[in-house]
């Protein structure tokens, strides 16, 4: 059952609307144990997702369905799958939208890298690492594809396009005195950048050695808290779903288009940018997951709403003729240098168990398992307790690097220092 025929299936169907996204994934995983190959696997794969719309009788309702029909799916299977869809959709009473239709855009073409020359930079890379006695690399596992999307739907949009998509998992143990430690690690691209992969892991090292000689997280109370990881991602992505068309419409943001988001805030004021092209993103792509082409974008703009972006049905529901669903992100507007925001006492967190940001309530919480306590003379590894607060009163004071730093589909500030959130101490 190939794409082709499960559109023939849905022209019949006398659905109202349909799409079909047809993503054929070829590629390379390998695994790695310390740097002995266990194991490697050519991958060639096709996931075929349909998606069908039901209007009402009276027209006052369209909803929605998905699910995954298999490439070895028999014609019957597909039409009952198709069928069932329709049922579904039936059943779903959201207000009635209007969907993507072609507008004459065409995927951006793109020299795409060679997956096998891409695979050999990540094991290349591992294997220069300066590994000792006390940190080093306890296995890892590598998946390098090359990703072509068909979409078609019944509106008349079809394009295809290709981006390559490459993940790392890498398990560091560090040792000291009879202990040890594992630290995990999984870094998204679309190809291999060596030199920031290099420099992530080297530091990674030296989080596990600290790890082992922390002692417990002083009950702080109010403090200065500096994110310097992947971590900050969560407090970028606080921005950006408030100003998602899905948030504004249920009023789970008050944001305004043209206002201030912190009015009166000392803070850094913040620009925000929907990017089509990220160098070595995974997400690079002309058109969204429901066919709506992919812009460049200001959300904010030094701290001032500009655009809501999302999904077509709420994007319709706002009047948003030319919304998509963003993939990529660039966030700029720091005012200092990452030495200038390192000055005086702050607690930096560079490992949590687990670290959220509420995108409606604004609530901060993360447990910290290392950080690095600044009391202006020493640097002292701590660990245990927690870091809270609220990004409804933070966001304001907000200070940001002028340096950036690219994880994954993100373009951030380097360093972000959020002023006196709660620290509470380990028990």
């Amino acid at each position: 059952m190939n794409a082709e025929k499960i559109v023939t299936i849905l022209k019949d169907s006398g659905l109202y609307g349909w799409e079909v996204n047809d993503i054929k994934t070829e590629g390379w995983e390998f695994y790695f144990i310390r740097h002995r190959l266990d194991q490697n696997r050519v991958k060639n794969v096709e996931h075929i997702t349909v998606k069908v719309y039901a209007l009402s009788e009276d027209g006052e309702y369209l909803g929605s369905a998905s699910c995954e029909i298999s490439p070895t799916a028999s014609e019957e299977e597909a039409d009952a799958l198709i069928k069932s869809l329709g049922y579904r959709a039936s059943l779903v009473k959201n207000r009635a939208y209007t969907l993507n239709t072609p507008c004459g855009a065409k995927p951006e073409s793109a020299v795409l890298p060679d997956i096998s020359a891409v695979s050999r930079d990540f094991i290349e890379t591992m294997k220069s690492l300066p590994e000792t006695e006390s940190e080093d690399i306890n296995s890892y596992e590598i998946f390098v594809s090359l990703k072509t999307r068909h979409f078609i739907s019944s509106t008349g949009i079809e394009f295809t396009e290709s981006c390559p998509d490459s993940m790392i998992e890498v398990v560091v143990n560090a040792r000291k005195d009879g202990q040890e430690i594992e630290l995990y690690r999984s870094y998204s691209s679309g190809a291999c950048d060596r030199e920031a992969l290099r420099k992530e892991l080297i530091r990674t090292f030296a989080f596990g050695r600290d790890r082992l000689t922390t002692v417990p997280t002083p009950p702080l109370g109010r403090a200065d808290v500096i994110f310097s990881t992947e971590d900050a991602c969560r407090v970028y992505e606080y921005f950006a779903s408030r100003l998602s068309a899905g948030m504004i419409y249920r009023k789970m943001s008050s944001w305004k288009l043209g206002e201030e988001i912190t009015p009166g805030g000392n803070g850094d004021s913040l620009t925000l940018k929907a990017v089509k092209y990220l160098p070595n993103s995974s997400q690079n792509r002309s058109f969204d997951a429901e066919g709506a082409p992919v812009k460049d974008t200001l959300m904010l703009e030094d701290g001032v709403a500009r655009a809501y972006l999302g999904g077509r049905m709420f994007s319709s529901y706002l009047g948003l003729e030319n919304s998509f669903i963003p993939s990529n992100f660039e966030v700029s507007g720091g005012t200092r240098p990452e030495a200038e925001l390192r000055k005086g006492p702050y607690l930096e967190v560079v490992e949590f168990s687990d670290f959220q940001v509420d995108a409606m309530t604004g609530d901060i919480f993360g447990e910290i398992r290392l950080a690095y306590l600044h009391d202006g003379e020493k640097i002292i590894p701590v660990s245990g307790g927690s870091v809270s607060g609220s990004m409804l009163e933070a966001a304001g004071a907000l200070q940001a690097s002028e340096e950036r730093v690219l994880y994954g589909n993100w373009l951030i500030p380097a360093v972000t220092k959020l002023p006196s959130l709660t620290v509470t101490g380990a028990e």
